[in-house]
């Protein structure tokens, strides 16, 4: 059997079972598990990111869980080369480490490395930027949806950040961002197994509705309206934030609002399996089958 250490990754939609199998798993295995869901990076955005409690964690070490502030941003770069030490000594430590969360990207990044991709042209960040205060988002989306399709389906539709980038990068070089990307290459450091909660859309969607019912009785419409101030950061450009922003402003009613996020946040569960089943080294499997059995099974 090899000695290479074993690197669990648990993907999969939002509100599809995650943080309970990671940790059940980093618990059994005597291990601790590494968070690469940007959207709970941040201390100021617990309940609208459904940020899992102590009691969650099963008593499980998590790395990288609400230790940042709205101001401060996180590209997954960043995110890969903080996370690269914490993996290898829990390799070191305990032969195997578990990854957890549903920013496909970041989740790439740590196991695949990045992309290389054309270096900023701040000029072409200006224009895009200013256009976005101009004309906001949906005309951006538009000019994606132009240049490069591919990426434009997959890509997080509400965050600008990720947009103009992709934008950037098909200005600046002349070609798709989505041509520019090498695509996965399995690390030769160490074995992965890539798992993927999967569920009947039925189920996703009715434990999806159930979250957001949840966070609203958790007090996420308080939680949004102390961070109102910040509203034109980044990072609370996200599905549970943006709807009550918009209830606040009087555009929609609270239970319009509410029907928006789990809307919203539906249609973000359909682009995080869109990114997914992209690469076939995932493996789909039911919550209740991504069992510890399962997973020496696969780290064979």
């Amino acid at each position: 059997m090899s000695r290479k250490g074993l690197l669990v990754v648990i993907g999969g939609p939002t509100a599809s079972g995650k943080t309970h199998v990671a940790a059940t798993l980093a618990k059994h295995f005597g291990t601790e598990v590494i968070s690469g869901d940007s959207r709970q990076f941040y201390r100021a955005m617990r309940i609208g990111t459904a940020r899992p409690v102590e009691e969650e964690l099963l008593g499980v070490k998590h790395h990288f869980l609400g230790h940042l502030e709205l101001k401060e941003t996180w590209s997954a770069g960043e995110f890969a080369r903080q996370a690269e030490p914490v993996l290898q000594e829990l390799l070191k430590q305990h032969g195997i480490a578990v990854l957890v969360g549903g920013s496909g990207l970041y989740l790439d990044a740590l196991t695949n490395g990045l992309d290389p991709m054309p270096l900023v042209d701040h000029a072409v960040r200006e224009r895009l930027q200013h256009r976005f205060q101009q004309h906001g988002l949906q005309d951006l989306l538009k000019e994606l949806d132009r240049l490069d399709p591919e990426i434009s389906r997959v890509i997080d539709r509400q965050n600008p950040q990720r947009v103009i980038r992709a934008l950037e990068v098909c200005i600046a070089s002349g070609r798709p961002y989505s041509a520019q990307r090498i695509g996965p290459r399995q690390r030769e450091d160490l074995r992965i197994v890539r798992i993927a909660l999967d569920l009947p859309r039925e189920e996703l969607y009715a434990r999806i509705d159930a979250r957001v019912d949840r966070m609203i009785a958790d007090g996420l419409e308080e939680e949004a309206r102390s961070l109102l101030p910040y509203r034109e950061l980044n990072a609370l450009r996200t599905v549970g934030y943006r709807e009550f922003f918009g209830h606040f402003d009087g555009k929609t009613g609270r239970e319009e609002a509410i029907e928006q996020i789990k809307q919203h946040t539906r249609n973000y569960a359909k682009r995080q399996l869109t990114w997914l089943r992209r690469e076939k080294s995932w493996r789909f499997l039911h919550p209740e089958i991504a069992t510890p059995a399962k997973i020496r099974e696969l780290g064979r």
